[in-house]
């Protein structure tokens, strides 16, 4: 019998599983440590048939150590980068790996709940989404920094000119998939920039995206945020170079 998706907490009618349906969790990590064994606890907790692909982008905290221990169990497969390359490429890595019907980014430290994973899933699997991004303007959570909250919303609103669109939150890292659009996105970049690159590249090949509202718990520098006033010019000229090449 095909097993029922129930959104937690919902009286909405239940959303069957496709047959052969896998959930791909795609996680680059880098220095996680502090945090990588309660994330993948978490991830494990959603009831769904799911595979969780690792890349570990030369961590030098004792996260490489750990991950050895676990690859092969319970569905976690670890890929290792020579040297520290970066996220994009990370998730490049992670991507050419997929087995799953569907997709979705997961970063490795606990900003992001993955108890939001039946609400991010649910328009794909009724038909109504190629991709679904998960707003942290839309849900609730941790109040964050607010310069990072400033370029965000810059960035968005520069997304939402240059791509005709009308996205909260472009810099999310969940965004879920439907696998196949990976047939059609490739990606180039190695660093923070990969958001507005899969970003561009959704909307310049005409995918169907949701937004939906999730919960977003945001760290600072000194609980390991590594993100920087420097990769918002990187992401400007990402948004800026994309809509005009491949």
């Amino acid at each position: 019998m095909t097993e029922l998706f129930l959104p937690p907490a919902s009286v909405e009618r239940p959303v069957p599983l496709p047959e052969g349906f896998l959930l791909s969790v795609l996680m680059p990590v880098y220095n996680e440590m502090s945090t990588i064994e309660e994330i993948l606890r978490q991830v494990h907790a959603v009831v769904l048939p799911k595979e969780i692909i690792i890349v570990d982008d030369w961590s030098t905290d004792g996260t490489r150590d750990f991950l050895k221990k676990i690859d092969g169990v319970d569905g976690v497969r670890v890929f290792y980068h020579d040297k520290n390359r970066g996220k994009g490429a990370a998730l490049q890595t992670a991507i050419a790996q997929i087995n799953g019907t569907h997709a979705i980014i997961q970063d490795a430290d606990l900003e992001y709940d993955p108890g939001d994973y039946p609400v991010l899933l649910r328009p794909l699997l009724e038909g109504r989404a190629d991709v679904v991004y998960g707003s942290r303007f839309k849900g609730s959570g941790r109040v964050f920094l607010y310069s990072h909250y400033i370029g965000n919303r810059f960035l968005t609103g520069l997304t939402n000119l240059l791509y005709s669109c009308n996205l909260t939150d472009m810099e999310t890292c969940y965004k879920c998939f439907r696998s196949e659009v990976f047939d059609k996105v490739k990606l180039r970049s190695q660093r923070f920039n990969i958001e507005p690159e899969i970003t561009a590249k959704i909307f310049k090949n005409h995918f169907k995206v949701f937004e939906v509202p999730i919960n977003y718990s945001g760290r600072d520098f000194d609980e390991g945020k590594k993100i920087t006033w420097r990769d918002g010019f990187s992401a400007i000229w990402a948004l800026l170079k994309f809509r005009f090449t491949d």
